[in-house]
C-alpha cells in the first residue's frame, strides 16, 4: 500500500469542512451571514408584543423586587439592540438607568422568538425618600415607552436624593 489515499483522504475531508463553512457558524446556505442579515433589521414596536410576566415583589422596605417582562417577535426576524427604556411614573417620570454591571449586545431574535429583561428595583418606606410609583412604562431602546404596567409593589426607595433606586437590564434570550 502507499501512502497516497491517507493523504487524499486527509485533503478531501479538508475540502469538505472547507465546503461546509469550516465550522464557521455564521455563515447561512445563501452565502449571507445569519448574525448580519439579522442585525441588520431592527426590530420594529409594531412586531413586537411586550407583557409583564413574572414578579418577585420585594416585600419590605429595603428589600430587592425583580418585575420581568417578556417580549415576543410577531413580525420577522429581528434584532434587539440596546436597553429598553423604561420611566417610573409617580406624578412625575423618572427614567430608570439600565444596569450599570450588565452590557448590551445584539439579540437576534426570530420571527416567534422572545427575549426578556427584568427591572430590579429596592422598595421604599412610603416617605420622603420614597417615589410612590402608580405606573411603570416600558419600551425599545431609542423609542417611546409605549406599553404599561400599573405598578402594585410598593414605593421605590430613592438614591443620591432624586434617583430611583432601580435599575433595567439588557434583552436576554426567554424561553427555550
Amino acid at each position: 500500500m502507499r501512502a497516497v489515499p491517507i493523504t487524499v483522504t486527509a485533503l478531501a475531508a479538508a475540502f469538505l469542512l472547507t465546503a461546509c463553512g469550516g465550522g464557521d457558524d455564521s455563515a447561512s446556505g445563501d452565502g449571507e451571514s445569519k448574525a448580519s442579515s439579522a442585525s441588520g433589521t431592527a426590530c420594529a414596536a409594531g412586531d413586537l408584543t411586550m407583557a409583564a410576566g413574572a414578579v418577585n415583589a420585594a416585600p419590605a422596605a429595603g428589600d430587592t423586587g425583580n418585575v420581568t417582562v417578556t417580549v415576543t417577535n410577531g413580525g420577522k426576524a429581528c434584532t434587539l439592540d440596546g436597553f429598553p427604556k423604561v420611566e417610573l411614573e409617580a406624578g412625575t417620570t423618572v427614567a430608570v438607568p439600565h444596569d450599570e454591571g450588565a452590557q448590551s449586545q445584539p439579540l437576534p431574535l426570530a420571527e416567534q422568538g422572545a427575549a426578556s429583561f427584568t427591572i430590579t428595583y429596592v422598595r421604599g418606606d412610603e416617605g420622603e425618600s420614597s417615589l410612590a410609583v402608580k405606573t411603570v412604562r416600558y419600551g425599545l431602546p431609542d423609542a417611546s415607552a409605549t406599553e404599561s404596567l400599573d405598578w402594585s409593589y410598593g414605593a421605590v426607595a430613592l438614591k443620591d436624593g432624586d434617583k430611583p433606586d432601580a435599575s433595567v437590564s439588557a434583552f436576554q434570550v426567554a424561553g427555550d
